[in-house]
């Protein structure tokens, strides 16, 4: 099986990018399955109803979130009623969403996905570790593909945790920092690995925001508020080949969409 992490969409210019390049991508690359982080995706913080609908419907399979996950209080309904988006497993257990989910990819293998929130730089939070040994309990046994995706700040977490769960599940990606690392690797017992997939949206930005709004910010202490910038549109993601039968990655390769190559390719 062929898995796709789309990294962190942010705002319009990412939900446009992602949503015109993950059908192509899922013909060109022989995807099976894809994974779409939307935390950043109304307007650079938070997820709408109407913007899920729009992953879905482009051929995500499930929608993973992080620490910007109730920005929206309107996707509260869509987090409790759906079984195609999940929260982080180590929120509370009466947080709005599921802490995993059960998704089919296109060859019918089935495949567990679980959302985890890192605890270095970010918001408090219950153990992330505790909470995936939970979740791994609860996920069937005759199910071996999982994905991981540990929206986390410190690559030092994401390196335990993907040490921890090496040979327990098929991937461990990350998210959250928005740029992406060249760090993707397999570990010995088959689990991939890398720290950062990247942002999905503008590039000529500071982390997807206008560079002169936060520039100011950093300079003056004034604040501003931080706008989505909309230069240099891309799609970063990482693809994921499984073994349906072991769950064990074979390989594991960085992936970059530009919004020069989609244009191009509609002029041909």
């Amino acid at each position: 099986m062929r898995i796709l992490l789309v990294g962190d969409v942010v705002g319009k210019p990412g939900l446009d990018i992602a949503t015109a390049a993950i059908p192509r991508l899922i013909r060109e690359r022989g995807l099976h399955l894809v994974v779409v982080n939307g935390e950043n995706a109304s307007d650079g913080s938070g997820i709408t109803p109407s913007i899920h609908k729009a992953l879905i419907e482009c051929g995500a399979r499930c929608i993973t979130l992080g620490d910007h996950i109730y920005r929206r209080k309107e996707i509260y309904a869509t987090l409790d009623e759906r079984d195609d988006i999940v929260k982080p497993a180590n929120f509370p257990a009466d947080a709005p969403g599921r802490p995993w989910t059960l998704v089919q990819g296109s060859n019918g293998s089935p495949v567990a996905v679980i959302s985890l929130l890192g605890r270095v730089f970010l918001r408090p939070v219950d153990c992330p570790w505790t909470a995936v040994d939970r979740v791994l309990d609860e996920i069937p046994r005759d199910v071996k593909l999982i994905l991981v995706d540990f929206h986390a700040e410190a690559t030092s977490d994401k390196q335990v945790m993907g040490r921890y769960l090496d040979g327990r599940v098929s991937a461990v990606l990350g998210t959250h920092t928005h740029v992406p690392t060249a760090d993707e690797t397999i570990f010995p017992g088959g689990t991939a690995f890398q720290c950062d997939v990247g942002m999905t949206g503008p590039h000529e930005s500071i982390l997807g925001r206008r560079i002169d709004r936060v520039t100011e910010t950093t300079l003056t202490f004034r604040p501003t508020r931080f706008h989505v910038a909309d230069g240099d549109n891309r799609l970063n993601g990482t693809i994921v080949e499984v073994d349906d039968m072991t769950g064990r990655a074979k390989s594991i390769q960085r992936v970059t969409v530009r919004q020069k190559q989609l244009d191009q390719a509609d002029k041909l």
